[in-house]
């Protein structure tokens, strides 16, 4: 993928950017191949998948999931490769710099954003207008080729530290975000087919599930999908229609709940 970032910045022009940008795609299926074939090798996962029967890999998604550890990403990837677009993320614009890593995110075209704290937003709100503009021109690439954007709407994995000290009335899960899906849904949500709400849980490897995952202890993975349509309720401008944002948030917020009732079922089950 690294030398395919390179050839684009060599050949800047459209046909030359969408035939490296097709090739990294395939360099990322391969990725997700051989990392599904390594979890089987050296895991005996018993895998337990639910409500994907209608996915493609001609459609739009945009992917919402909780987030518990880094083996989020090898996971998803690795069981969605062949049912729906490779997956794609709104990358720290900080990851641009990390070697091979910040390459590879940009051959694939992922959109690079900064990450602004509330305060200075309010304290300069045209940043907001920059960021929501940097959005719909990332997203423009995407308009393209089929696509799965996902959203970890936590923002960072769960701890129960993280819960404690924000206050989160989830028991498995942190306070949702609502303004990232925002951002994609105002940039491109007539383009989306439908919303993935992903439930992932490793039941029997809660403390450290990456850890596992290497050590080759992964016991079981569950995942719940539950596709939801893109409507009206779930598309506004969530910057400027205050009645719109409260809207949305007790949307979110009830997808959150269910979520963490979800969760709760799956621990009791594997208590």
């Amino acid at each position: 993928m690294a030398i395919c970032a390179i050839f684009k910045l060599l050949m800047p022009i459209q046909f030359s950017q969408r035939f490296f940008s097709k090739k990294a795609n395939q360099t990322m299926w391969v990725w997700a191949t051989v990392n599904k074939f390594l979890l089987t090798l050296f895991n005996n996962i018993e895998w337990e998948v639910t409500g994907n029967e209608t996915l493609n890999k001609e459609s739009w998604y945009l992917l919402l999931c909780n987030h518990i550890s880094w083996t989020d990403i090898v996971i998803l990837s690795s069981l969605f490769k062949d049912s729906m677009p490779m997956t794609k993320f709104f990358v720290k614009k900080q990851m641009l710099f990390v070697p091979f890593v910040g390459l590879a995110c940009w051959a694939l075209d992922m959109p690079f954003m900064r990450r602004y704290t509330r305060e200075y937003l309010l304290k300069h709100p045209e940043k907001r207008i920059e960021d929501m503009k940097s959005t719909r021109k990332a997203c423009q690439k995407f308009k393209q080729v089929p696509t799965t954007i996902v959203n970890y709407v936590e923002g960072s994995r769960v701890t129960p530290l993280k819960q404690q000290l924000t206050d989160s009335p989830y028991q498995h899960l942190l306070r949702p975000k609502a303004g990232g899906i925002a951002y994609t849904l105002t940039a491109m949500g007539e383009q989306f087919d439908n919303i993935v709400d992903v439930t992932l849980a490793y039941p029997k490897n809660r403390k450290t599930p990456f850890k596992d995952l290497l050590m080759g202890k992964m016991k079981k993975i569950v995942v719940t999908v539950n596709i939801i349509e893109v409507t009206s309720e779930i598309q506004g401008d969530y910057f400027n229609d205050n009645e719109y944002k409260q809207q949305f948030q007790q949307w979110l917020g009830a997808l959150w709940q269910q979520k963490d009732k979800v969760l709760n079922d799956i621990y009791k089950q594997h208590k």
